[in-house]
């Protein structure tokens, strides 16, 4: 990719607007953590700073993210008893990342499939709408997250702050109506924060505003711990490291839905773990892909790593002083940049569709989005991907049964030019064929069974044709062994035919084929007609 003077200066805007919406988050992450403020924005520059160094999605912002947060607050009140001890599992996660990483684990969550990542990402951009209610109003924002803002909805429409309501439909309405043309010089989001804080400054002087924050560099907080506690730690560190890696990788995977790149999901696991061991050692929160700032970023203009680089740089700034700039900052005008950053975030691209999706999709899609909505992301993810999983066997199942072949050999044709069956019946098939082609899975493992078996019964001798099959998996040669049982049990001679590559390699490895006796294994339709026709001639002596 080339980097010119564009690119940089929609890095630095990505950067910028990201920074001051990470800024009240990340404090406020940091209290409902248990860890205080300071921790928050510690985190949200450490995790920030090399995840974009070193990780492998280019326009991600990394931070402190919900599920992290409730993590770590579990791990404050139930498996640290003092402050070392819990920054001791951070750092343990953060290794635990950087391992998964290099043994390359994080590939896997490419293959999700759209129907998820359209159902968390609508998911991900009511919840936004959903939080961003109540400071809408000129309310606290609920540490309940979604639920708890709409419980707390009732309250607010009763005590709206007209100042803020006002500061937000501004900030709104200019994200909105703001000029194409005009977005390509100054963004949309930089420019309703603009607005709205001259208006919160000048006019509306009674809205909520962010206020003070913490100042002054970290001090290194990390001290030895025994070896009984770092036994004990590492099952909350598995559990923060999974977590972490889950949330990242889906974040990158809605980059790259928005931006049409690739993300590489082995190094951004390092990058990842990386940060959140420089965060548990400064005593900061640990963190994630943050699919908000890195909707954020993108949406203004970030592309590369240099965005969030960037944002990590002004947050240590405001950390060294320059808060004092942020501190006027309306609540309010947040809320409306993150009202049409929610709005852009869902997938109406599928959703103006919805009337068009196969039925099953459909059911995948509205579940993911409703679990991550009333639920949390990660069981959203989970039970989705295991839905999806279902879904796409079931589809697999007509595919590959689609691919048998099961017929009867009329003696006459099957055998012409063999003495031994001149004087046959005509309309006689004693010999029949199963030919498996393509690849055979645990989708279809088990129809096969019911499909094959009743024509195994009709005849006396089954030639199992392998020669088309390119992959059996281990399901299906298990099935392939209750055939040759079934065969057995009704008196049927076999013959196996073809094997060769992966499914020989298969087969002979699970010691599928230890009924069937050695000469009875052959390459060609030929071998098979001649063990055929002794088999018969055999029966009939």
């Amino acid at each position: 990719m080339k980097y010119d003077i564009e690119t940089f200066r929609g890095d630095l805007f990505g950067g910028l607007t990201s920074a001051v919406v990470a800024l009240p988050v990340a404090l406020a992450f940091g209290i409902a953590s248990g860890l205080g403020a300071a921790a928050g924005l510690y985190g949200a520059i450490a995790v920030g700073f090399f995840a974009s160094a070193f990780g492998g999605t280019k326009s991600q912002i990394s931070g402190p993210t919900p599920s992290m947060t409730v993590a770590m607050a579990v791990i404050v009140t139930t498996h640290a008893s003092t402050l070392t001890e819990a920054l001791t599992i951070v750092v343990m996660g953060g290794l635990l990342q950087v391992l998964l990483g290099v043994f390359r684990v994080g590939r896997f969550v490419a293959y999700t499939p759209h129907v998820v990542i359209s159902g968390f990402m609508s998911g991900i951009g009511v919840i936004i709408m959903l939080i961003q209610v109540l400071p809408f109003l000129g309310a606290p924002t609920s540490p309940e997250g979604p639920m708890g803002a709409l419980r707390n909805l009732p309250a607010a429409l009763g005590d709206i702050n007209t100042s803020a309501l006002v500061i937000a439909l501004a900030t709104l309405a200019i994200g909105v109506f703001w000029p194409l043309r005009l977005a390509r010089l100054v963004p949309a989001p930089i420019v309703g924060l603009i607005a709205g804080t001259l208006l919160g400054m000048l006019w509306l002087t009674d809205a909520p505003v962010i206020g003070q924050i913490p100042a002054g560099l970290p001090q290194l907080q990390f001290e030895l711990p025994s070896a009984a506690f770092l036994v004990s730690a590492i099952q909350p560190a598995i559990i923060l490291a999974l977590l972490g890696s889950v949330d990242s990788l889906l974040t990158s995977l809605i980059a790259d839905s928005l931006t049409g790149t690739r993300h590489k999901p082995d190094r951004e696991l390092i990058g990842q773990g990386l940060g959140n061991m420089v965060a548990g050692l400064f005593g900061g929160l640990p963190g994630a892909g943050a699919t908000m700032g890195t909707v954020t970023n993108i949406r203004a203009g970030g592309s590369t790593q240099v965005s969030g680089i960037f944002r990590a740089i002004l947050l240590l700034a405001l950390l060294l002083g320059l808060g004092r700039f942020v501190e006027p900052i309306p609540h309010a005008a947040l809320a409306g940049i993150l009202m049409k950053i929610g709005w852009d975030v869902i997938d109406w691209r599928l959703l103006r569709r919805i009337h068009r999706i196969q039925r099953h999709h459909l059911f995948v899609l509205l579940m993911t989005l409703g679990l991550t909505v009333f639920v949390d992301l990660v069981t959203a993810v989970a039970i989705g991907l295991i839905a999806a999983g279902m879904a796409h066997a079931r589809q697999l199942e007509g595919l590959e049964l689609d691919s048998v072949v099961s017929v009867p050999l009329l003696d006459q044709t099957f055998f012409a030019g063999d003495a031994r069956m001149a004087n046959v019946d005509p309309l006689s098939a004693r010999v029949g064929l199963v030919a498996l082609r393509g690849s055979f899975t645990v989708a279809s493992s088990h129809k096969l069974v019911a499909v094959i078996s009743v024509d195994i019964r009709d005849h006396e001798v089954v030639i199992f044709d392998f020669s088309g099959a390119t992959h059996l998996d281990d399901s299906a040669a298990i099935v392939i062994e209750q055939l040759i049982g079934v065969a057995t049990k009704a008196e049927t001679e076999v013959i196996v035919m073809g094997l060769s590559g992966d499914v020989g390699d298969t087969l002979d490895t699970l010691n599928i084929l230890r009924r069937v006796p050695g000469d009875r294994v052959v390459a060609t339709l030929k071998e098979s007609r001649e063990i055929a026709a002794r088999l018969l001639d055999n029966r009939a002596n």
